[in-house]
């Protein structure tokens, strides 16, 4: 979710469009490893391995960026900041976009939401886990 702490942007009155706008820069691939460079310099505290935090830490937060550009509104994700600042959307766009309100998100819309993200994104997730899960399983027994 750290990424979305940039819609902050909206209270200090930053053009959505901006690269410091709602997915703007906090959604870019530099921003992931940015984090995932920090993440790793307390990787003794952990408890794993410096490559092993950044890699984890740097995939978790470029995913939102890359599960953003499936949803169907906005103005698309500033994946490539600092060098570009274009906005990307994938060519299929089955996940629902979020409301930013709370409010909204209490409501039927909300609610389409977090089927559409149950659909495309968690079940999804859940059977990947499970296969690597058992996959790490069998290979550490044979």
């Amino acid at each position: 979710m750290l990424p979305d702490l940039d819609v902050v942007a909206f209270a200090l009155r930053i053009p959505y469009g901006s690269d410091f706008g709602h997915r703007g820069f906090t959604h870019s691939i530099a921003f992931a490893l940015g984090i995932g460079l920090l993440a790793a310099l307390v990787y003794r505290e952990l408890r794993a391995t410096f490559a092993r935090t950044f890699v984890f830490i740097s995939a978790a937060i470029a995913s939102h960026g890359l599960l953003d550009v499936f949803t169907n509104g906005g103005l698309g994700v500033a994946l490539l900041w600092p060098w570009s600042g274009e906005r990307f959307f994938a060519p299929v766009r089955p996940i629902q976009v979020a409301p930013i309100s709370l409010q909204a998100m209490l409501s039927e819309r909300g609610s389409a939401v977090l089927r559409s993200e149950l659909l495309w994104v968690w079940i999804p997730a859940g059977i990947l886990a499970i296969v690597l899960r058992l996959t790490a399983s069998r290979s550490r027994t044979a």
